[in-house]
């Protein structure tokens, strides 16, 4: 199993930047796609963003290519999410989860969440 921190949310305007971090315990991180998602009030649960276990191949959901950017540092069990020129719609609860498999470019996530992070964008 994979336990996983969500850390570096907060409170940022239109256009600007957070970079996210998931701090993974566990031996077999390494061996695990990782992804993304977030959750905004009454809405449910979207897939942001995945990367493979070497970091060789990124995903991204729709709304946010060409925005975010997600990375991995295996040598630190960490998954990052550098958010770029935020927008009010990107307001939610951010997780990281440990991907059970990878189809049509999304990650399907196991069971372990950790207890998100949460990003909030003022217009």
């Amino acid at each position: 199993q994979v336990q996983l921190v969500e850390s570096g949310g907060g409170l940022v305007q239109t256009g600007g930047s957070l970079r996210l971090s998931c701090a993974a315990s566990g031996r077999t991180f390494n061996g695990y796609a990782m992804g993304w998602f977030r959750q905004a009030p009454e809405k449910e649960r979207e897939f942001v963003a995945a990367i493979t276990w070497n970091g060789r191949d990124t995903y991204y959901g729709d709304p946010v290519k060409g925005r975010f950017t997600i990375s991995r540092d295996n040598a630190k069990n960490a998954v990052y999410l550098q958010m770029n020129s935020l927008k009010p719609e990107d307001t939610a609860v951010y997780y990281c989860a440990a991907c059970v498999g990878l189809v049509s470019g999304t990650c399907v996530p196991g069971l372990n969440w950790g207890q998100g992070t949460q990003v909030t964008v003022s217009s």
